[in-house]
């Protein structure tokens, strides 16, 4: 069996002694115990389709992919979780599980380095799979597992099978750079790895040195070859860089020719770190001119629900070609995608700033259900577009960004029922807080003793045994002052500890839960609705609190809402402390209550 196996591999097009080395491996070492693939030489096969222009295809794919986008799998288990306010169902995880590499790129780190979080800021393993759990319960059915280098992970192949373990998880894939691919696929693929992207931006082995600051070109290539043995159908992803490896985009094509393989050409995108340099940018219309050069057939496929690619093909080649036109022609409509970085933080957008850390979220022991509001919450503050595509017109080689502009924010709320989240208007404007004259009115004015001290004048929780069950609410609000470089932190979410307003939201909420262990004679109740809205007065230099609670008990909720408001300015102070201390917290203070044998209140 093995012999005929071997046979087939040494029959492939330009079979390195690299990879023939790995498969003898592979095949010798104990390969037999878990035979989980076969090997057969076929002959490559183009069957016959009609013709496919490219303005058909343009048109038949957009209206694919807006269908797709916004019709969601038949076995989800939630519908209002993973969808944003635009109707994007986002079915699609990509889980950093490291910062490290074992290559230094120079597009994607910038000279000066990067410095590594310490080991205890980064998810555990055990968080790693209790978050993809979460995530695939509420809809997602693919998980991309990136890094850095994912297989720089000792324990990925153990991940990998871990997470194949999660029940309504489809699909399992990994972005590498193929480094090490040769001696771990195998044991990968006998794991459930059902995918496989890799990175590599040059054909050429000096060229790809001078890229990654490494050496390790050949193993790369011998890793693509044996992933397409293997069966895969490698995606292989290009940067493309004007006047650094354009002159190699035909290679790349060529490349397709006999190999089974999905070459990707990705618009050059620079990040923190590196400088905006946009006469690197080689657009998807330049590219593909060029490649019609000197292959006119160059043909448009269609392509699939929330394919983030432009395929091409050129007939009778075995492998094809895509384009990813993130800079040129962004994809905004129909993406499905949700990032979770190795530090916990949740991203909604690739170009967008603002992240909510469910790492923190678990780490102070948040409710499960509480866990997956404040998922959907960042889910629902998802953009139409990336900031890119919001603030940037491409003309030629030129990007020019319009002036700044003040963005919506969103309350975050929580049910005993069920998370659900209630957007503001894009519309509804904030004007900075004036406290006015107190007016109060009640059914019983004349009631003015304390009720929670005794005849002796000592302290006594109230017995509310007799009082009948009624529904509750109570809103209250305050604001912290925190200043004109604060204000312009959080609104650009720069702040190391990361978005402001979401985490005084959460930190709000779980606040007037516990408000009964934080306020000694407050009775413990159950709380049937907590809502709290944090947003930020750009021109008052201040962060807006407002809480609104409900229950249906024997005792009002007035306490709770008032402790929101207050912890929630107290997240907001600790969030900004390493930037300023110079920041007051005002106006704490009763807005409203209803139900009660006193009757409503209301401050006008």
């Amino acid at each position: 069996m093995f012999m005929s196996v071997r046979c087939c591999f040494l029959e492939t097009h330009n079979m390195s002694s690299l990879l023939q080395r790995a498969i003898a491996t592979t095949l010798t070492g104990g390969g037999n115990k878990f035979p989980l693939f076969s090997i057969t030489k076929t002959k490559s096969t183009t069957s016959a389709q009609p013709a496919v222009t490219l303005e058909t295809a343009t048109a038949t794919n957009e209206v694919q992919k807006l269908q797709h986008a916004k019709a969601m799998p038949d076995n989800r288990t939630s519908t209002a979780t993973l969808t944003d306010t635009f109707g994007r169902y986002h079915t699609y995880l990509r889980i950093s599980l490291t910062e490290r590499c074992n290559l230094r790129c120079k597009y994607c780190m910038p000279a000066e380095g990067v410095t590594l979080q310490p080991k205890s800021n980064l998810l555990t393993t055990e968080e790693i799979f209790y978050l993809a759990r979460i995530f695939v319960e509420q809809g997602v059915r693919k998980i991309r597992l990136t890094g850095g280098e994912p297989t720089v992970r000792r324990d990925i192949v153990d991940i990998i099978a871990k997470l194949k373990e999660i029940p309504n998880l489809e699909n399992v894939g990994i972005t590498t750079n193929a480094l090490v691919l040769t001696r771990l696929l195998v044991p990968m693929q006998r794991a459930g790895l059902d995918a496989i992207n890799i990175s590599l931006d040059t054909l050429k082995p000096k060229r790809f040195e001078e890229i990654t600051r490494r050496k390790g070109w050949e193993r790369v290539i011998a890793g693509i070859d044996l992933a397409v043995q293997l069966g895969y159908k490698p995606k292989i992803n290009c940067v493309l860089m004007k006047n650094f490896n354009e002159d190699e985009i035909c290679d790349f094509v060529e490349f397709t020719r006999d190999r089974n393989v999905d070459v990707r050409f990705i618009e050059y995108m620079p990040f923190m770190g590196n400088k905006w340099q946009t006469d690197k940018l080689l657009s998807f219309g330049e590219t593909l001119k060029l490649i019609r050069q000197k292959w006119p057939e160059f043909e448009a496929l269609p392509n699939g629900p929330n394919d983030t690619s432009k395929a091409y093909k050129v007939p009778g080649f075995q492998g094809q070609v895509g384009f990813i036109t993130s800079m040129t022609e962004h994809f905004c409509g129909t993406c499905n995608r949700l990032r979770l970085t190795a530090d916990g933080n949740l991203k909604v957008c690739l170009f967008g700033n603002k992240e909510i850390s469910l790492k923190d979220a678990l780490r102070n022991n948040i409710s499960e259900d509480d866990l997956v509001a404040l998922i959907s919450a960042a889910v629902k503050r998802k953009k139409k577009q990336h900031a890119v595509s919001q603030t940037s017109t491409f003309y030629g080689n030129h990007l020019h960004a319009p002036p700044y502009q003040a963005s919506p924010t969103y309350p975050f709320s929580s049910s005993s029922s069920s998370s659900i989240i209630h957007l503001l208007s894009s519309n509804l404007k904030h004007k900075p807080f004036t406290a006015t004259a107190a007016c109060f009115y009640s059914s019983d004015s004349n009631c003015n003793n304390l009720t929670h001290v005794d005849a002796t004048g000592k302290a006594s929780m109230v017995d509310v045994s007799q009082k009948p069950i009624s529904t509750r609410t109570a809103e209250a609000k305050a604001h912290i002052y925190v200043g004109a470089e604060v204000a312009r932190l959080i609104h650009s979410n720069n702040l190391k500890k990361g978005d402001v307003l979401s985490v005084a939201q959460l930190a709000g909420i779980l606040g007037a839960k516990k408000t009964s262990d934080l306020i000694p004679l407050c009775h413990n109740i159950t709380i049937s609705s907590v809502k709290v809205n944090a947003t930020l007065d750009l021109d008052g230099h201040m962060v807006l609190l407002e809480a609104k609670v409900r229950c249906t008990g024997q005792t009002g909720v007035e306490m709770e809402a008032l402790t929101a408001v207050s912890i929630a300015a107290l997240t907001v102070y600790d969030m900004c402390k390493a930037i300023t201390h110079d920041m007051v917290i005002k106006d704490i203070q009763l807005v409203s209550k209803s139900g009660g044998q006193r009757g409503d209140f209301r401050r006008q």
